[in-house]
Parts: C-alpha cells; sequence; structure tokens
C-alpha cells in the first residue's frame, strides 16, 4: 500500500489539475505517495491532515511536486522550489527544537 493518501488528497489534486475522471487514480495515489516521501525526507515528518502552518505548507508542496511529476518535469521541481523547500525544512527543524509554529 502507498503511504497514506486519502481520497480527500487525491480529489483535491484532481481538482487543481481539472482531472474529472477516476481512470488515473492509482497512478495519482503513486505520484502522492512518491512526493510524500520526498518532501518527508528532504523537510521532516508532517500530517497530510494537520492544519498547522507547517502541515499546510508542507501538503502545498507535496501537491506542487506531484502537479510536476504528473507532467513529467519532475527534474525541474527542486530548482523552482528550493526556497520552499529549505524555508519549510528550516521552520520543521526550529519547531522540532521546541520554537513554536507561531508566525512560521
Amino acid at each position: 500500500m502507498w503511504l497514506s493518501i486519502t481520497p480527500e488528497l487525491i480529489q483535491t489534486f484532481k481538482e487543481r489539475m481539472h482531472i474529472s475522471h477516476s481512470g488515473e487514480d492509482d497512478n495519482l495515489t503513486r505520484l502522492l505517495s512518491f512526493s510524500v516521501a520526498f518532501v518527508e525526507s528532504t523537510c521532516g515528518s508532517f500530517d497530510l491532515t494537520g492544519e498547522t502552518n507547517l502541515d499546510i505548507r508542507a501538503k502545498e508542496l507535496v501537491l506542487e511536486r506531484t502537479r510536476y511529476a504528473y507532467n513529467d518535469a519532475v527534474e525541474y521541481f527542486d530548482d523552482n522550489f528550493q526556497s520552499d523547500i529549505l524555508g519549510l525544512g528550516l521552520d520543521m527543524l526550529f519547531y522540532k527544537e521546541g520554537e513554536t509554529d507561531e508566525g512560521v
């Protein structure tokens, strides 16, 4: 089983990409799972269903990386989102060291 990709996350991605059919759901689940693994390994652990600032930012990176992967352009993701990836990684590190994520 792929990482805990919920039907809600698949639907969120499909709405973003204007995909109205379910024929690609298995592929989207796989791509979303790969993107979650990438963001977690690069930035740190987060909750896909969480409502904290850090969780929302991480989920946004997952959706954006999946968009790049879906369009066969994942090799451009790191360069185009470098500041977001580094910023989120640093903020997660500071949060884990006891800082709050207020204002993050």
